[in-house]
């Protein structure tokens, strides 16, 4: 166990537990939390995951814990550690099973006041042309070598098949498609889970949401970004589905092997893991690439469905109902970068799991419009909160490996959220609230609710304390579609 005092103050929202806490830690923790955050983190085991994340051969610098911070598989949801190559290990664990479970922001010209007649059409029409739900299928069908396309192009599939915009693949992380990308990697179980998904939002915490812009605090980053106070946006929030969830599953369970082989002794067998450049260790990758390419290309098609529903419902009615892209980023991901490290630059992969790269000014892998300010970083709410857009900063790239938090955090497990919630008065209480709802299961609303979650405000104060990210404008729900 964890308690505050084993924690040193080295900043108002941060905090590290160092190397003499631990014989075996190989690194300190550093924690981004108000001490609000911090206490509440206390409740479960999200902390000692953290310091059992930091024993892991080939780590640099120190483990890094973002405020909205849970309890994970092995690593806990919010971390971020990054390990040397060649050798430093890659562990399924410090990615999380929903491979790339990531957000996307659109944006419109259409102001709320002029939308309002046609939300709950609007909503309904997103909810019929984006499939959502446990085990449901997407809308096209591929085939075996269609889905091997899928899997090395990511979002340049849709491209090339006529479901994106070059905008919307300049406007998306790493243009939607990580290299090194080897369908071979992976199991026919789980190219047979991801066959009929793609295009499908799933169920759990995903969702799609109409939001009305509320404020704007960044008037350049907001202009680069198309946004506009009292406009409406949409979010859509999923991931690599079934493919991406036997992919962690199928090499948890053979890393088991290479942990003996390599002879790398873990305090927590859910930490299992391989050096990034053993046979194993670049099979797992090649396999997170290809589940990552397919949450983007799968994020790619449902923003192709729900601009059919805009032009659908709004067509002749509103003067223009185009969607563009704003941005969209991963949350669940491995990603081979330069960093600077004790004065050097490094190549790294940073593990990002429950958490978003927040990258600074200068970064060529930006669009250019982008380039001057930062990567948008986009940090949704929890069902039927406010949800923010923010920009990434230099700052980031020295404290947190470019890294910021990715939404509001659990405080609540599903379990408990279900047995004292009712899904039923959530919904009415959203409905009067002026939200429009479409939800298939009730006790899985009731996993979602607000009060489950940590204050989404709280987190992002956090952040822009800490000065890893800065603030551009504050959204509020209008319409949500949930699985």
């Amino acid at each position: 166990m964890v308690d505050k005092q084993d924690f040193t103050r080295i900043s108002p929202v941060q905090w590290e537990i160092p190397t003499s806490f631990r014989q075996d830690m190989r690194v300190p923790v550093r924690f981004f939390a108000s001490e609000q955050l911090l206490e509440a983190t206390l409740g479960d085991k999200s902390v000692t995951q953290a310091v059992n994340s930091a024993t892991l051969p080939g780590l640099v610098s120190h483990v890094t814990v973002m405020p909205d911070m849970h309890q994970g598989y092995g690593f806990p949801i919010g971390g971020v550690a990054a390990t040397e190559l060649p050798s430093g290990v890659i562990s399924p664990g410090g990615i999380g099973y929903d491979i790339n479970c990531g957000v996307r922001m659109l944006a419109t010209n259409i102001p709320h006041e002029e939308l309002k007649p046609h939300v709950g059409a609007l909503a309904s029409a997103l909810n019929a042309h984006c499939p959502s739900g446990v085990g449901v299928k997407g809308k096209i069908r591929l085939s075996a070598k269609q889905l091997d396309g899928v899997l090395r192009l990511g979002s340049k599939w849709a491209l090339k098949n006529g479901y994106a915009t070059p905008e919307d693949v300049a406007r998306t992380e790493d243009n939607g498609s990580l290299p090194g990308a080897d369908p071979s990697a992976l199991s026919p179980r789980a190219k047979d889970r991801g066959r009929p998904q793609l295009g499908s939002l799933g169920a759990g915490n995903h969702f799609i949401e109409l939001d009305v812009i509320e404020e704007i605090y960044h008037a350049e980053g907001a202009k680069a970004m198309g946004l506009e106070a009292g406009n409406v946006v949409l979010q859509i929030h999923c991931g690599s589905r079934g493919l991406g969830h036997q992919v962690c599953s199928d090499y948890v369970r053979e890393l088991q092997g290479a942990v003996q082989r390599y002879g790398i002794r873990l305090p927590d067998r859910e930490l299992v893991c391989a050096p990034l450049d053993s046979p194993e260790g670049e099979r797992y990758f090649a396999a997170m690439s290809c589940a990552a390419n397919y949450a983007f290309a799968s994020r790619q098609l449902l923003t192709h469905q729900a601009r059919q529903a805009f032009e659908q419902v709004l067509a002749g009615k509103v003067s223009n109902w185009d969607l563009h892209q704003v941005y969209d980023v991963a949350h669940n991901i491995g990603k081979i970068e330069e960093h600077q490290i004790d004065g050097k630059s490094k190549r790294v992969c940073v593990h990002r799991k429950g958490a978003t790269r927040a990258f600074g000014p200068g970064f060529e892998g930006l669009p250019a419009e982008y380039r001057d300010l930062g990567q948008p970083v986009l940090i949704p709410g929890s069902m039927g909160t406010r949800s923010w857009v923010m920009l990434g900063t230099e700052k980031s790239m020295q404290l947190s490996f470019g890294s910021c938090a990715h939404g509001a955090g659990r405080v609540m497990s599903r379990s408990k959220a279900k047995r004292s919630i009712r899904g039923d008065k959530l919904f009415q209480k959203m409905q009067a609230e002026g939200i429009k709802v479409h939800a298939r299961s009730m006790p899985g609303f009731a996993e979602e609710a607000p009060q489950a979650y940590k204050d989404v405000d709280a987190v992002v104060q956090v952040v822009t304390d800490a000065g890893i990210a800065q603030k551009v404008a504050r959204v509020r729900p209008i319409a949500v579609i949930k699985g």
